[in-house]
């Protein structure tokens, strides 16, 4: 074992010393100093994709904000029912910035709060008639709506509802999809199980069944990008420079007809690995699509992905993709030579979910920043495989952590930014740690492709170097 692992070992014992001895153990599993090579075997791999320790909190979500607030709530032309009492509901009513373009509550409905308000008597005696009603009176309120899509929550799974015959009688009367999506948010240990359940979804009842009017073989659909802050319209906009036609936006700025026609394109690109790579192996499987994942954040990755998509694609694609390469390259050299001697040596410790914790450490290194630590709210085997060869040896990996460690964690590591949720934000705040909320860009954004990057970099150096935080007095480690 090298000294610098023995070092990251050492201090995650020192942080778990605390739990009892069932729970340090069962922890210690989840937690390890990173081997780039991975030929230490399951001695170094991250256990993952496993139920939380009971009373250790947990800051993951449940598989109904895996469907609602991940896959199926930025289709913009759908009304997204939350089936059940109104809570969940009103939660994740405050989601992320998927934004999109459309008239709310004329033709799209994103940022629209739509919930059966399950009472005491619907638990008793069923809610599939309320639910029957709802589904007619979106029909006359919102006659532009595409489909509709029943979120159900927890007790609808509890009480047995038959959601998937109200859907099926309603598909017919209505004369729209209306979709039935048995997320209930206690399946799985995760949000994770809910982007798969809601992929199955549009699987059964959506995709392949729409017709595409004219076909060209540089037809692509881009796939898990949820166009946070316009992300995906940074992205749409360097495919299209480079020759490609995008016909399916999955799903921010999406459209039900767009996730239809999917099983029309030529290749799949996907950004967000966790929550859509079960849409891409089926569409391979069935179609013969093949898939390929991209990473557009910060100028060394999007050179790489912009190459690698190329290489699908005949010789015109490839001349085109080295000529927008030349075209940005400047343009991304002068927003490192402003902001890199301002980070230069600035250490990041991220936790975030989906594919942040991965895909944004080439971002940070373009900016001569390190990271240090990073680990997956609801990551599974397979995405801390592509993880390991990213990082440094001896960097600190972590799956589901607690509250408690992260802040010992920051204690002992001290980085100069932490990049995390908003449940974390406020508490380092308090810590007095330059924070960046990294799963919504804090209000701000793209920070995808070249469009995204100058903003990524000037997000990073406000924050590092806003002197507010040396108003606050930072804790040592115990």
């Amino acid at each position: 074992m090298s000294s610098v692992i023995e070092k990251t070992q050492k201090m995650i014992d020192e942080v778990l010393e605390v739990y009892p001895e069932r729970t340090k153990k069962f922890r210690t599993k989840h937690i390890k100093p990173n081997d780039p090579t991975g030929q230490c075997g399951s001695a170094c791999m991250v256990k993952s994709n496993i139920k939380s320790r009971p009373g250790v909190m947990t800051i993951r979500g449940c598989a109904y904000a895996g469907s609602k607030g991940v896959v199926w709530g930025p289709v913009k032309d759908v009304v997204h029912i939350s089936h059940g009492p109104v809570g969940c509901g009103q939660y994740s009513w405050w989601s992320r910035r998927n934004y999109y373009n459309g008239i709310t509550g004329i033709d799209s409905f994103g940022t629209m709060h739509i919930t059966s308000d399950f009472q005491e008597r619907d638990i008793v005696f069923g809610g599939d008639k309320r639910l029957e009603q709802l589904c007619r009176e979106i029909k006359e309120l919102f006659p532009l709506a595409k489909g509709i899509s029943i979120q159900s929550e927890c007790p609808i799974g509890l009480i047995g509802d038959d959601i998937e015959a109200v859907a099926k009688k309603m598909t017919e009367e209505l004369g729209i999809p209306v979709v039935p999506v048995r997320c209930e948010g206690f399946r799985g240990v995760s949000q994770s199980l809910g982007h798969h359940i809601a992929n199955d979804s549009i699987r059964d009842h959506v995709l392949g069944r729409g017709e595409l009017e004219k076909s060209t073989p540089y037809d692509v659909a881009l796939i898990g990008d949820y166009n946070i802050g316009g992300d995906g319209w940074a992205t749409r906009k360097i495919l299209e420079e480079m020759g490609l036609r995008v016909i399916a936006h999955w799903t921010g700025d999406g459209t039900i007809n767009e996730l239809s026609i999917t099983h029309k394109a030529k290749l799949n690109l996907i950004h967000c690995y966790r929550s859509m790579n079960y849409i891409c192996r089926h569409m391979e499987e069935t179609y013969g699509i093949p898939w390929v994942e991209y990473n557009f954040f910060g100028p060394t990755k999007i050179y790489q992905s912009i190459r690698k998509i190329a290489s699908y694609f005949d010789d015109r694609i490839k001349e085109n993709a080295e000529a927008l390469i030349e075209k940005y390259r400047p343009m991304m050299d002068r927003v490192i030579e402003q902001y890199r001697p301002r980070l230069e040596g600035k250490t990041v410790m991220l936790y975030v979910g989906g594919l942040r914790p991965r895909h944004i450490i080439g971002a940070y290194e373009d900016l001569g920043m390190e990271v240090v630590a990073t680990g997956y709210e609801f990551g599974h085997n397979d995405d801390y495989k592509r993880t390991y060869p990213e990082l440094k040896e001896g960097t600190l990996i972590y799956d589901d952590a607690t509250p408690y460690e992260l802040e010992e964690f920051t204690k002992r590591l001290r980085p100069d930014l932490v990049g995390s949720g908003i449940k974390e934000k406020y508490a380092y705040h308090k810590l007095g740690v330059p924070f960046r909320q990294m799963h919504s860009w804090d209000y701000s954004g793209p920070y995808h492709g070249f469009d995204g990057f100058p903003v990524f970099a000037r997000d990073m150096d406000m924050t590092v170097n806003n002197p507010t935080w040396k108003l606050i007095r930072r804790k040592k480690p115990h």
